[in-house]
């Protein structure tokens, strides 16, 4: 069997290590996310640090389980053992959360799955236990687990609930230093030619990680927090705009893992320092600036805690202070952040019917007992007899199903947030235009916002019926640089995939100029992505202005089949 590439052999990456370790000793932070671009080895450390996890009982490597990108939720939950169910038994049939148990649990691109899969792989680890209930009969399996997920902020953001869900979260990147490149290949080669060797080669490396990992699990128990720290917890969360309680328990957690890792029995302000970053960045409310200079949250680490991973007669490491890419010449496009304006006029939604249901939902989501019965809900009807072993159901077993309730609509609005639009005067119009349509949503109804600029598209609002959100994400949206047009429909078409009776709003003043690949034509590439669209309910909102208009708004609503508003009178 090819052995595993040595966790303590992953070079340049001290922050990504550290997570994985404070993951390692104290499962419960709650997950992992590791952000950043493709080959930065989220997938390669993922899998060395199921190597250093306790064995179990009988001794057997922890498992590493990979959840595939297309599984249902009966693959990752486990279902009930039909057998077992005819013999009046609820047992379950594993899923990939029970067979991850003891293990680690990895979810490559876990911005790409389902939200409710996302859900539950969460709840599951938070738990520590996966459980299938089908009516009366229920059945539950231990998933003690450390999860990590790994994403490509290219490809698509989580949505805040679930960012908060995961406790620790850290940005990597692909080092830009030649040298640094240069010692990451070598051993890349190195264990592609020889994988037992390169192993071997490292063995004492990744002995001594394990045993720090050990030995602070052991410890970890014993490390006890200070009433001022914890003071200066909650601090760090308000300053942070952190509305969830949950970073603060993850704060504690980390803070004593990390004391734990040094040898130590009581935690430091610099073990608060030290992990702060990992569990507020991804929470921080974005409205807020980034945080001061000297902050705990961006104070400089300390060197890592990982053990020293140069193989002997290696070239020395460079280190510099900052390892980040330097910016683009002439610096980033400028961007505002405009405040709302009163809107020409309302924006004409389509009329919502009552009595439609929301996406997602079927004929009936539940059901109850009934004996007077006139319409049965079968399938719970047939578990409910075979759950007392009968082989005949009875006036007991009837169940009735019970419609869910109304749903209100779905709206998505994608809005122009590129420099054109801020030129021209009109992005406090548009913003004034989104919130009075966001005022006018019932409590039911869920809205989404995507707004592109610079050189793509961006989901500022997953689905939600939380308005303040809302009203939030449209004041604090920046504006600047250039239009994506064709990026923004493409991910538009994504968030509306399987989402029935979903009404499109597309705000823009339609003067793309960001080509989908090298070398296309921008607008013949926006207009397919609009193709793409047709069909869906759609209202677009020319916000063009000025004397010379090419009416390119007026060409996108014909090939969408939308109706055309003007956001303010000519």
């Amino acid at each position: 069997m090819t052995p595993t590439y040595p966790l303590a052999a992953v070079a340049h990456q001290p922050e990504l290590l550290f997570a994985l370790s404070l993951l390692a000793v104290a499962p419960a932070i709650g997950g992992l996310l590791i952000r950043g671009d493709r080959g930065a080895a989220k997938s390669t450390a993922a899998r060395g640090l199921a190597g250093l996890l306790p064995p179990g009982p009988d001794g057997v490597d922890a498992p590493f389980v990979n959840l595939p990108l297309g599984a249902t939720e009966d693959r990752v939950v486990g279902t009930l053992d039909l057998d077992a169910a005819l013999r009046g038994e609820a047992r379950l049939k594993p899923g990939l959360l029970a067979q991850a148990d003891g293990g680690l649990l990895y979810i490559d691109e876990v911005n790409l799955l389902p939200d409710h899969l996302v859900d539950v792989l969460l709840d599951a680890a938070a738990l520590g236990v996966v459980r299938v209930q089908r009516d009366s009969l229920s059945a539950e399996a231990p998933a003690r687990l450390a999860l990590v997920g790994s994403m490509n902020p290219e490809e698509g953001g989580l949505r805040p609930q679930f960012l908060d869900r995961f406790g620790l979260c850290v940005d990597v990147s692909a080092p830009q230093q030649p040298a640094e490149r240069a010692e990451i290949i070598r051993r890349r080669m190195a264990y592609e030619a020889d994988p037992l060797a390169f192993a071997a080669r490292w063995d004492a490396e990744q002995a001594a990680l394990g045993g720090r990992l050990a030995a602070a699990r052991l410890l970890l128990p014993a490390v006890t927090l200070s009433d001022p720290l914890l003071e200066a917890i909650t601090a760090l969360s308000s300053e942070a705009g952190v509305r969830s309680l949950r970073a603060d328990l993850v704060l504690h957690r980390a803070a004593r893992a990390c004391a734990a890792l040094e040898g130590r029995t009581e935690v430091v302000d610099a073990d608060l320092r030290r992990v702060a970053p990992l569990v507020l960045n991804h929470r921080r409310d974005p409205r807020l600036p980034p945080p001061p200079s000297g902050s705990p949250s961006a104070e400089p680490p300390p060197p890592s805690l990982a053990p020293e991973t140069r193989p002997p007669h290696a070239p020395p490491e460079v280190h510099p202070p900052d390892t980040s890419p330097p910016p683009a010449a002439g610096g980033p496009p400028p961007e505002d952040v405009f405040a709302p304006s009163a809107a020409g006029a309302p924006l004409a939604l389509q009329a919502f019917t009552p009595g439609t249901r929301a996406a997602g939902e079927t004929a009936a989501l539940r059901s109850v007992p009934d004996p007077q019965a006139t319409r049965l809900d079968v399938p719970a009807t047939l578990r409910s007899m075979l759950g007392r072993g009968a082989s005949v159901p009875v006036r007991d077993d009837f169940r009735a199903p019970v419609p869910p309730e109304e749903g209100g609509r779905r709206v998505l609005f994608v809005a122009d947030a590129s420099g054109s639009v801020g030129v021209s005067g009109r992005m406090g119009a548009l913003k004034g235009a989104l919130l009075d349509a966001l005022a006018a949503q019932g409590g039911r109804d869920r809205v989404a916002l995507v707004t592109f600029r610079g050189t793509g598209a961006t989901t500022l609002l997953g689905w939600t019926t939380d308005a303040a959100e809302a009203e939030a994400a449209v004041r604090a949206a920046p504006t600047g640089g250039r239009t994506p047009l064709a990026h923004a429909l493409l991910l538009a078409a994504d968030l509306l995939a399987g989402v029935r009776g979903a009404e499109l709003v597309l705000l823009t003043d339609g003067r793309a100029n960001v080509p989908l690949s090298p070398g296309s034509d921008a607008w013949a590439d926006a207009l397919h992505a609009a193709e793409g669209l047709r069909g869906i309910p759609a209202l677009v909102v020319d916000t063009e202005a000025g004397r010379v208009r090419l009416g390119r708004a007026a060409q996108l609503a014909g090939m969408l089949g939308a109706r055309l508003q003007a956001l303010e009178p000519a």
